[in-house]
């Protein structure tokens, strides 16, 4: 899935990480791959790939949680966007 390859690059080269030590479930902010700085840069990330918009009640953990948290988030609000459009 492209969409999982783009995240997880990302979040690889946002914290200067191994890949191979980055699974899709690892999670991000526990491990301290990304702070808070970094989810800002991951939701601008989003927003320019994806044209994905974060609403403040959306910026909950379990959203940004790993990289299968982040594609389920993306996908979803794709999704929402092509009923709405």
């Amino acid at each position: 899935m492209k969409t999982k390859e783009e995240i997880k690059n990302y979040i690889i080269e946002a914290s200067l990480s191994d890949a191979n030590k980055i699974k899709d479930d690892t999670l991000i902010f526990d491990t301290g791959l990304l702070d808070s700085m970094g989810l800002l840069f991951l939701i601008e990330f989003l927003n320019e790939n994806y044209h994905v918009e974060v609403d403040d009640d959306e910026l909950n953990p379990k959203n940004f949680e790993s990289i299968n948290s982040i594609v389920e988030f993306v996908e979803g609000k794709l999704l929402e966007s092509k009923v709405k459009g």
